[in-house]
């Protein structure tokens, strides 16, 4: 890219983003792979042909994809653990509950 590409692309990339973030200062909107994916063709088509982006840094864009495509899934992994987990509680817990009434008091 030449100077004045990037550096307007910069530029409207910090004023995209300082905008959206005082239009949601008490709520951050979650970061999903559609957006990466969207700034990442954006980029690719605002390049100027005549001196493309590095190939170094395009790959480290899609490594950073990849990581985080990796961490929203082991987030979703979590939460279901989680889930699963909360009810085998919540089973245990009544299944107790239901042997404790059931149990005659001596």
């Amino acid at each position: 890219m030449s100077p004045s590409v990037t550096q307007t692309t910069s530029t409207q990339a910090s004023t995209a983003s300082s905008s959206s973030s005082n239009a949601s200062s008490s709520t951050t909107a979650p970061v999903t792979e559609n957006m990466f994916l969207q700034l990442l063709v954006a980029q690719l088509q605002n390049q100027d042909p005549t001196n493309p982006a590095d190939s170094t840094q395009f790959v480290t864009q899609l490594a950073q994809f990849q990581t985080m495509e990796q961490s929203m899934n082991q987030g979703q992994d979590i939460s279901a653990i989680r889930q699963d987990a909360d009810q085998i509680v919540a089973s245990l817990n009544s299944s107790s509950t239901t042997n404790n009434a059931a149990t005659p008091a001596n």
